[in-house]
């Protein structure tokens, strides 16, 4: 075959074995290629910043969520509960027994409005942990007013405890000690001296009150080793200093635990979207620059990149946004026009302030979040996301959701007939009265599996009995107000029967103590029983189980 001659450039091809030099000049393209690569270039940008604008979102929404659950939690820590009070003590007697360990903030009583008297329990809530800590560990089995309380803490404190335990382990690393009721005439000097016996103290720091020259009686010492901390806790506790006995014990928050997280500076939206923009164009360099490197072993593209991102545009303003065609719309969330040089300052955390805000509804562990639009914000935050104002000419296609499929056909051996609507109207239409259940005639497969599922169905119980919650001595005549008190929070509770029972003839027999509580319906019971059930309470583990109906109503009560 002749040669032919070479008329032209010649342009290797994907596939090509020919050695050519690296980025080399690829073939100019027409207007109408070099416009859709511009429109493909602008959509992918857009999309690049909206993802990082989305991800920056949602990293600074689960900051907040994880701040908030923090505050919640130690709001919880703050409270404890107190029960077994006798019904002639009122709440002015509460306080002053409690009043040593801290500053109290609120005395909760509950009141039966029938009897004009409390039910027998209170809630105490402090300032701060330690001193909720402090009383849970030196009141519990005090005896006042002739009966000794039971000091412990709330029912809904377990939703809590994993943070809780986070911050104390924080709190280990610090060697700080609690020190509570100190005389008002006494100055941080005063204190120092007399603790520094005990070894080195980095600081000693005693809460000042709102009125100027007093402080609130309680403060905090911190030692440089573990050792002088213990030995001022087991020397100087119920210690009489100025005629006040102090009362002393570890420190359970670290000491950043109570500020409140700095305010965050305001960003204009300009800013965002500039910073946005730069970060999608570095990550897109980075991704051509690990191609290109890992076929040819070299970095092409190092001086590049410092070059782009001094060339990306400034905005100062929301306008100049908007001109450079730019939008990133929020999945589910309606963006609102913004005037030129308007900007929008990033939320503050807004903290609970009492055990009744937002306590119900703690959650201490967050699911991940795939979607803005699903991520469910807390009560009373705001989060703002960066604001371009224009729209995309260019269609998005939507992806159809999944189709779930209910009926899944079986395989069958072989067709079965076609069943009149009569006839099976006639199987399921059993008799009712007693008469015509004696003279009932079984007809077909359907009935007959009918009749032995009512034959074998038990009747669902409403009674739960809870065992090894106490012992016989713990019986007191509050015992079935306490428990219908608590149990109701899990439905209406119709009666309590504290239940007795001794093991033996003899004189010196153990007595098991069960306490049976009737439900309005079976699934209260359930709910009460799956949440009752392992849980610890005064030392012991409860066992929950639901007890038959048929033995709970012929009154057998020894099962």
């Amino acid at each position: 075959m002749p040669d032919q001659e070479q008329i032209g450039l010649v342009i290797a091809g994907p596939g090509a074995k020919r050695d050519l030099p690296l980025l080399s000049a690829a073939p100019k393209l027409s207007e109408e290629q070099e416009e859709l690569v511009r429109k493909a270039k602008k959509f992918s940008m857009e999309q690049s910043i909206k993802t990082v604008l989305i991800k920056q979102t949602l990293a600074h929404q689960q900051q907040q969520m994880k701040t908030i659950q923090r505050q919640q939690a130690l709001v919880l820590a703050c409270r404890v509960y107190v029960g077994s009070i006798s019904f002639e003590l009122k709440e002015d007697t509460i306080r002053q027994a409690f009043q040593p360990f801290g500053p109290i903030k609120s005395v909760n009583m509950s009141w039966d409005p029938v009897t004009m008297k409390h039910k027998g329990f209170a809630f105490v809530e402090y300032d701060i942990p330690e001193a909720a800590q402090l009383a849970l560990e030196q009141m519990n089995g005090v005896m006042i007013g002739g009966r000794n309380i039971k000091v412990g803490r709330p029912s809904n404190m377990p939703q809590a405890q994993p943070i809780i335990e986070t911050l104390m382990e924080e709190a280990k690393q610090y060697n700080r000690i609690y020190i509570a009721s100190i005389h008002q005439d006494l100055t941080e000097k005063d204190v120092q001296s007399v603790f520094e016996a005990f070894g080195k103290i980095v600081s000693c720091e005693i809460v000042p009150d709102s009125i100027p020259g007093r402080h609130r009686g309680y403060g905090f010492i911190e030692y440089d080793s573990g050792q002088p901390a213990q030995d001022a806790i087991a020397s100087m506790n119920l210690f009489d200093l100025g005629g006040q006995y102090l009362r002393v014990g570890r420190a359970i928050t670290p000491p950043d635990a109570s500020a409140l997280p700095m305010q965050p500076g305001v960003m204009p939206t300009a800013a965002a979207v500039a910073a946005a923009a730069a970060t999608a164009k570095i990550q897109a360099m980075e991704a051509v620059t690990s191609n290109v490197q890992a076929m040819t072993g070299i970095n092409p593209l190092a001086p590049v990149i410092s070059t782009v991102i001094s060339q990306l545009p400034i905005f100062s303003t929301s306008s100049e946004v908007s001109s450079a065609g730019l939008i990133i719309p929020p999945p589910g969330i309606a963006i609102p026009t913004m005037a030129p040089g308007v900007v929008i300052p990033l939320p503050t955390p807004i903290m609970a302030t009492s055990a009744s805000v937002g306590v119900a509804s703690l959650d201490i562990n967050p699911q991940p979040v795939q979607d803005i639009s699903s991520l469910p914000l807390p009560t009373g935050v705001v989060i703002p996301l960066p604001v371009v104002v224009t729209s995309i000419p260019y269609p998005v296609t939507s992806i159809p959701p999944p189709t779930l499929i209910t009926n899944i056909p079986m395989p069958v051996s072989a067709p079965k007939p076609p069943v009149k609507e009569e006839s099976k109207k006639e199987e399921f239409d059993l008799p009712q009265t007693l008469q015509q259940q004696e003279e009932m005639h079984i007809s077909g497969s359907n009935a007959r599996h009918m009749v032995m599922q009512k034959l074998m169905r038990k009747a669902e119980s409403k009674v739960l009995v809870l065992r090894n919650m106490i012992g016989p001595e713990d019986v007191d005549d509050d015992l079935e107000t306490e428990t219908t008190e608590e149990c109701s929070r899990y439905g209406n509770v119709e009666r309590v029967i504290i239940y007795q029972e001794k093991q033996g003839e003899e004189d010196d027999a153990e007595v098991i103590v069960k306490i049976f509580v009737e439900f309005s319906t079976a699934a209260e019971a359930i709910v009460a029983k799956n949440s009752l059930h392992g849980r610890f309470f005064g030392g012991r583990i409860v066992q929950g189980e639901i007890y038959d109906q048929e033995t709970f109503n012929n009154h057998d009560l020894t099962n």
